[in-house]
Parts: C-alpha cells; structure tokens; sequence
C-alpha cells in the first residue's frame, strides 16, 4: 500500500496544490463566474445555467465549498451559495507568488 507524502511538503504548498484540484474542473470555474456575477445563487439557480444535472452541480459546489472557496448558506430546503472573498484572495496571492517565482518568460 502507498503511503502519501504530502505532510513532507511545505502547508502552503499543500493547501495551494488542493485550491488547485479543486480549480481543475470547467464547471467550477464556470460556477465561480456565475457566483461572482449574481453575487449570491441558489444551486437550483446554477443548475439552470449549466448543462449538468443538479446532482453534478452538487458535487462540484460541494468540492468548491470543501476548499472554503465558496459559501453556502442554509436558507429553508435551500441552500444559497456565495464566493468566499477572502479565501479567492489569497488564493490569487498565492498564485501569483507561484508565477513569479517559476516564470522564466
């Protein structure tokens, strides 16, 4: 059995690779857009703007929320979502730290 090595990485390192993975999906992307747009969003609202099943959507909101890069508020049988600004900031900060440092062009 393999055995992880991340803890062996630096936690900054860690957490940006895991913002990453959950970047790594077109249609978190696209859900970040329309979050961003409409400010706050019911998933039923972002499924209609998406040609996934509100079971798909689900689950990349749930991988989105995972890394704090969204929110998502119980409103009754409803839950509406919204972007974590603070954790999109760092997110970029870190990003663009990363950039800096390995872009040779």
């Amino acid at each position: 059995m393999a055995l992880s090595k991340k803890e062996e990485f630096k936690s900054e390192d860690i957490w940006l690779a895991d913002v990453a993975k959950a970047l790594s999906h077109p249609a978190r992307i696209r859900i970040l857009k329309i979050l961003t747009e409409m400010n706050v969003c019911m998933c039923g609202d972002i499924v209609d703007l998406l040609p996934l099943s509100q079971s798909t959507v689900s689950q990349h909101l749930k991988e989105l929320k995972r890394v704090e890069l969204i929110q998502g508020d119980i409103d009754g049988p409803k839950v509406c979502y919204c972007v974590n600004n603070k954790t999109l900031q760092k997110a970029k900060k870190e990003l663009d730290k990363l950039f800096n440092q390995v872009c040779v062009c």
